[in-house]
């Protein structure tokens, strides 16, 4: 049999976001159920902005980064962002207590935090972020367009269904296929 209907590809959500933003842990159940209703249709890409006013959010990221790295990039994210009040008070040595918490090398963690290696990539998405005209978090783009979540996350969930709705069946073709 001859299967000659075109590829699909996820569409992509980037979400622009810092790991120590309250507003960001806020976004947490838009993303959630974002997942949820798109499963691997939806590729959710973590892309940092960290910001100058939190002291933590330059290793958070890099932190996040190593998580990544190591196979557990969203249930860190995620256990990071829930606890912001605790990475505000502890800063780095926090981080590496929840690598530990979920498993993770955090001895590799310690290191990557010292040695940097993981730099490059949030200083490279913090630029792209800043071109493309993001100034806080969270900040989703998806099919170009940039929605703003870091003075209201009203709507926006909404929104990005909208635009993930139509580029999808943009992608199913007139037949639906």
């Amino acid at each position: 049999m001859n299967d000659s209907s075109p590829e699909r590809t996820a569409v992509v959500l980037d979400f622009w976001c810092e790991l120590q933003c309250p507003d960001c842990r806020g976004a947490l159940d838009d993303l959630r159920a974002l997942r949820s209703r798109y499963g691997d249709r939806l590729e959710v890409r973590l892309r940092h902005f960290p910001l100058e006013k939190h002291k933590h959010a330059f290793a958070a990221a890099q932190a996040a980064e190593e998580a990544l790295e190591q196979g557990q990039g969203w249930p860190y994210i995620e256990a990071v962002l829930g606890r912001v009040e605790e990475l505000d008070r502890k800063g780095e040595p926090f981080l590496i207590e929840v690598a530990r918490e979920l498993g993770l090398d955090a001895e590799e963690f310690d290191t990557a935090l010292i040695d940097g290696r993981h730099i490059l990539i949030v200083d490279a998405d913090q630029a792209e972020g800043k071109a493309i005209g993001v100034t806080g978090t969270p900040t989703y783009v998806i099919d170009g367009e940039r929605l703003d979540g870091g003075k209201s996350q009203e709507g926006l969930r909404e929104r990005v269904e909208e635009i993930a709705d139509r580029l999808l069946e943009e992608q199913a073709g007139p037949d639906g296929r």
